[in-house]
């Protein structure tokens, strides 16, 4: 492994930690309702969205109602969205005069970007007038990351509350989270990308002429797609979104124009989610408690980057020539921009952020780095994952390894002073087993169809993962793609729609029910058999738990995809 991408992956740990500390002080603080900053300037406006809203700023929900409010709210957003896509030939800021799209992509882009998925089976620049872009994407992008935080919120007052079945208001939180911390981040952020290159106008798609003359019967100019990618781009990094403005994401000049937007943006990744740890631990009155799951954390990213690195490092032998050694990795697929190792961190990155985004092109990397990046998304995208959604999934291994424990021992598990039962168990054990199934079931009925050969580029194990690695990603919210995989069709555009759905809502509405049951019991002073679940050894179990579970559940499927094809070219 090259000692260059060390030093970057614990550059970037080390940034995540510096920022991400403060800032998640500062949104446990937006979250309780804590003096902060800029409320001086924003209360007023907060106060009249909740007067629009119909809403105070106390009410009460248990976990039910809660959940409702979840449901119904992006269910609206669902909806407005769909329209928009199925409708943007007739609405305004349409320079290029794109059409309508087709009912199962307007479908599955439509979910795609409610779930916080942001799978693309188009690309922007030739599918999407500006209007969709700004006020569909763009919006969807905010509500999605700002939906996932404030669940993550109720999870962690159902921790903390005893003999209650008040978890926050919902409105309150989506309301707060958007205002306070996602609006001014990302304000910020796109005048960073602007004043490095990436383009933020509204101006048409301009035509230049090629310089030298054209042969006979060849294009005579080339079509530059301009558009406002800026604020688009902004939060669809910093809230785990992930989805372009562009086809090629990342990897275009216009979206990642230089080494220090390339830089900058893989910090975005995962810097709230790596601060909702230590909101999380604020929000429980136990800051050891974020501390510990930042480290767990970090360890699940490191084995995943460290994997992929190595890969990416490895000569083929099949493609060494005597007295040839590759010292730089492989740059296929790759930006020579970048290089090998940023793109092998923006890869571990954003699959283990629940993002999505690329710099590089997946399908390309070598067959374990391609593994790597399924299993960051199989095991649930907990190495950070998305915002919100990354902690209250690493809560849920966490129920699973004070369990475990709690057996070994002949103890009634507990944690932070709860008694974990048998109600619970079955909430975390849903969480884990929807979207594996999802993946699973959904991965064996595309490798069944009879049109599946038209739709891989490759056949044999790489064509497998091509398959594995879209369930995968669709069904633990991720969106990256091998993009070897043809998905634009009507059976992957709806299967995937419905697995994102379940992804992202099924589990959701289990760690409600699972923090409800929780608010409800008494707390229970800790004793000489307690386990502290801040300790270097739980920590140690919580990862071996992670892990064990993954590879219980995908070892079989990985082994018939990248596994079996690093086994063939090695």
């Amino acid at each position: 492994m090259s000692p260059l991408l060390v030093i970057l992956f614990l550059s970037l740990l080390a940034v995540c930690f510096l920022l991400g500390r403060p800032l998640g002080e500062y949104l446990g603080d937006v979250l309780e309702r804590e003096p902060v900053p800029s409320a001086r300037f924003l209360s007023i406006l907060e106060r009249r969205i909740y007067h629009l809203m119909g809403i105070e700023a106390g009410d009460r929900m248990d976990w039910r109602q809660y959940l409702g409010a979840v449901l119904a709210f992006n269910l609206v957003g669902f909806l407005f969205l769909l329209a928009l896509l199925r409708l943007q030939q007739h609405l305004p800021l349409n320079p290029q005069g794109f059409g309508p799209m087709s009912w199962p992509l307007a479908f599955n882009t439509a979910m795609s970007f409610v779930t916080n998925t942001n799978w693309q089976a188009y690309s922007g620049e030739t599918a999407l007038s500006y209007l969709s872009q700004a006020l569909g994407l763009t919006v969807q992008n905010f509500l999605s990351a700002a939906t996932g935080i404030a669940v993550m919120a109720a999870v962690a007052r159902g921790i903390r509350r005893r003999k209650a079945t008040n978890l926050g208001s919902f409105w309150v939180d989506l309301v707060r989270v958007t205002l306070y911390v996602l609006l001014p981040l990302a304000v910020i952020f796109a005048l960073f990308l602007v004043s490095q290159g990436v383009v933020q106008t509204w101006m048409p798609s301009v035509q230049a002429l090629w310089l030298a003359p054209a042969a006979a019967g060849a294009p005579t100019h080339q079509v530059i797609a301009l558009g406002p990618a800026a604020s688009q781009i902004a939060i669809k990094m910093l809230g785990t979104n992930g989805g372009g403005f562009f086809g090629v994401n990342g990897a275009h000049p216009f979206e990642n124009p230089t080494a220090l937007s390339n830089l900058v943006q893989i910090v975005s990744i995962l810097l709230l989610p790596a601060a909702c740890c230590f909101t999380f631990g604020k929000l429980v009155r136990d800051r050891r408690q974020g501390w510990a799951l930042f480290l767990a954390m970090s360890i699940l990213l490191a084995l995943g980057t460290g994997l992929a690195g190595w890969a990416e490092h490895r000569a083929v032998p099949a493609l060494t020539q005597p007295g040839v050694v590759q010292t730089a990795g492989s740059l296929e697929g790759k930006e020579v921009r970048f290089g090998s190792e940023s793109s092998v961190v923006w890869s571990t990155a954003t699959t283990a952020a629940s993002n999505g985004s690329v710099n590089a092109q997946h399908d390309a990397m070598a067959p374990l780095a391609g593994l790597s990046q399924m299993v960051l998304m199989q095991i649930g995208e907990v190495a950070f994952g998305g915002v919100g959604s990354g902690l209250y999934g690493m809560l849920i291994f966490v129920i699973i390894a004070v369990f475990v424990s709690g057996l070994m021992v002949g103890r009634t598990p507990e944690y932070l002073g709860k008694k974990v039962e048998a109600f619970d168990m079955k909430m975390a054990a849903l969480v884990v087993l929807i979207p594996s199934v999802a993946v699973l079931v959904g991965t064996a009925a595309t490798v069944m169809h009879g049109q599946v050969g038209q739709w891989i580029s490759n056949p044999g194990p790489h064509g497998f993962s091509q398959i594995l690695y879209a369930w995968s990603s669709a069904a633990n919210n991720n969106g990256s793609a091998f993009a070897g995989l043809s998905a634009d069709n009507t059976f992957l555009n709806i299967g995937l729609g419905i697995a994102m759905l379940l992804g992202r809502f099924a589990p959701i509405g289990a760690v409600l029910a699972l923090a409800g049951s929780l608010a409800s019991k008494k707390r229970t002073p800790p004793g000489p058999g307690t386990l502290p679940t801040h300790s270097l050894f739980f920590i140690g179990v919580l990862v071996g738990i992670v892990l064990l579970v993954g590879a219980l559940t995908f070892l079989p499927a990985l082994a018939v995809g990248p596994l079996a094809e690093h086994f063939a070219a090695f």
